[in-house]
């Protein structure tokens, strides 16, 4: 959330961009007008009313890049506010005018070091190009409409006179004079504008992008360390995520924490809390955050756990509960009794029709790898779905042929379901990432492939097993909710014709998990859907963007 000084500046100069352009359409004070009438010819006063509407318009919209901190926009915003000074004076000699925008100039050369967001810089040098391109395109277009259309003009254009005329459209109020006899002709005029507007605005859009990344986010020296702490520190289902290929890095001084996120558009979105030293915690949670403010993207954590919510809280964000996980205790889960008999009776009868479930342990031979990208294909098919990504893995081969798999065999040989099983060895908890199975899978067969799940990672010595999010799962119940997870209850209860969340939620009840909430942490509501937008991108595994790697 912009700082309240930040918000006032660019609302000052905001209000600039409108005090321009309403004196530009005002008339000036012919007593003003007097004293300049032997200094500027009339064409020169008449030219400045232009400018000085088109510096109102830029400072408007630079406002909003003051508002994120771009030193871009702050630069931008000073040369405009000297051009207010100068066209104000020379169209009327608008004191008034001047002396807010000389006050303006002063005020942000004293807090320039508050404007640090960067740009991204092959956008900036795009921008350039593109804006030096469209100026020759718009003095190539006009010049050879005015040529070939001299006739609805009445005025017999050369080359260089259609060229000269071009240039004068943008220098006097008027058109330059020319007055256009038909209908088209006074459409060519208009269109001459509309494109050096639409080409002006591109370039000045492209100025004021955020960072993006290109390329791998992050290089193999990298991964390495972040694998190092997550053996040392992984204590969620989501820490052996964070080792995927879509992650980049943000690395602690000590590089003994890391966070994991991925950046799209205006947002940064981590996934889960920072992994290191507990006492590293809020070092990282600043750093990122003012690493954030230098790329000019808002940050994001995405299922957080709700221990360090205090501390969220103190470095000034927001969190809002999106949903609870399953977590199974395996040291005192058990089928027996009545409320295991539904799982007993799904394993004897697949027991009994000859289908067995194994453990394959990395590396996988390659003909189960084949065998297991033809279930998951014809899963993908059947959830009418691509890939998600971020929080999830997705089947890749050199992904999957190094974690422990359970496969499902048929009476045939063939594989009918599989899950991969990834773990976070210091919490001795582990979790399921990809779980697929074919369409004409036998009833029951994933019941029975978590029973076995449960025995072999119990067997293994751990103690937890994670199921996952339950996405809005117990949000908004309680009275002291916030209102928007009372609105998010409202969705989960009159939307689950779309989407199953109460049948997902009913089925990992069934093996009894205790429940722990999970939250996403956010710099304030004004950012909440530049995270929202980020989070839906990377989960989708948008690839429409091009990144490159930042300095860490």
């Amino acid at each position: 959330m912009p700082s309240l000084s930040l918000r006032i500046m660019a609302a000052l100069v905001a209000s600039m961009g409108v005090i321009n352009l309403l004196s530009a359409v005002t008339p000036s004070l012919p007593s003003r007008v007097a004293w300049l009438q032997d200094l500027f010819p009339v064409e020169i006063r008449h030219s400045a009313h232009l400018f000085t509407a088109l510096s109102g318009f830029w400072l408007f919209v630079l406002a909003f890049g003051l508002l994120r901190r771009k030193r871009v926009g702050w630069m931008l915003t000073m040369a405009f506010l000297v051009f207010s000074i100068l066209f104000n004076l020379i169209k009327g000699f608008d004191i008034e005018e001047s002396l807010f925008a000389a006050v303006l100039l002063v005020i942000l050369t004293a807090t320039r070091k508050g404007y640090t967001a960067r740009s991204d810089a092959p956008s900036i040098a795009q921008g350039a190009k593109a804006l030096l391109a469209s100026g020759l395109f718009t003095l190539a277009y006009g010049t050879a409409g005015f040529f070939l259309l001299d006739r609805a003009y009445g005025v017999k254009y050369d080359v260089p006179g259609a060229a000269e005329q071009t240039l004068l459209m943008f220098l006097a109020q008027d058109n330059a004079g020319i007055v256009p006899t038909t209908r088209f002709a006074q459409f060519f005029v208009n269109s001459i504008y509309l494109v050096g507007g639409i080409t002006l605005l591109y370039a000045l859009w492209m100025l004021l992008r955020p960072i993006f990344l290109r390329g791998d986010p992050a290089n193999e020296v990298q991964q390495q360390k972040a694998k190092a702490i997550v053996a040392l520190h992984g204590h969620s289902s989501l820490a052996a995520m964070t080792l995927l290929k879509d992650k980049a890095y943000y690395f602690s001084p000590s590089q003994k924490s890391f966070i994991a996120y991925v950046p799209k558009g205006r947002g940064a979105v981590v996934l889960g809390d920072p992994i290191g030293p507990q006492e590293e915690a809020a070092e990282m949670i600043r750093g990122f955050q003012e690493f954030c403010r230098l790329n000019d993207w808002s940050p994001g954590f995405y299922q957080t756990q709700p221990d360090l919510l205090p501390l969220y809280g103190q470095l000034g964000f927001r969190a809002l509960k999106i949903g609870e996980e399953a977590v199974v205790d395996l040291l005192s889960f058990t089928t027996s009794g009545k409320s295991g008999q539904d799982l007993r009776t799904a394993r004897n009868k697949l027991a009994k029709l000859g289908h067995r479930i194994e453990f394959h342990q990395p590396p996988l031979s390659q003909p189960l790898l084949e065998q297991l990208q033809g279930v998951s294909d014809e899963w993908l098919r059947l959830m009418k779905g691509s890939e998600k990504r971020f929080s999830v893995g997705w089947f890749d081969e050199a992904y999957v042929r190094e974690t422990p798999v359970a496969v499902v065999w048929t009476p045939d040989g063939t594989v009918s379901a599989f899950a991969n099983l990834v773990s976070n060895a210091p919490a001795k908890g582990i979790t399921i990432d990809l779980m697929r199975h074919r369409a004409d899978m036998l009833n029951g067969t994933m019941d029975c492939l978590f029973i076995a799940l449960f025995q072999h990672c119990k067997e293994q010595g751990y103690e937890r097993f994670y199921l996952g999010l339950s996405a809005l799962s117990g949000v908004g119940e309680a009275a002291t909710s916030a209102r928007m997870e009372k609105v998010i209850h409202y969705l989960y209860e009159h939307l689950n014709q779309f989407y199953n969340f109460k049948g997902l939620h009913a089925y990992k009840e069934k093996f009894r998990p205790h429940w722990e909430p999970r939250y996403l942490v956010f710099p304030g509501y004004g950012a909440l859907m530049d995270i929202v937008v980020a989070l839906i991108r990377a989960d989708s595994g948008d690839r429409l963007i091009d990144y490159f790697k930042p300095d860490v």
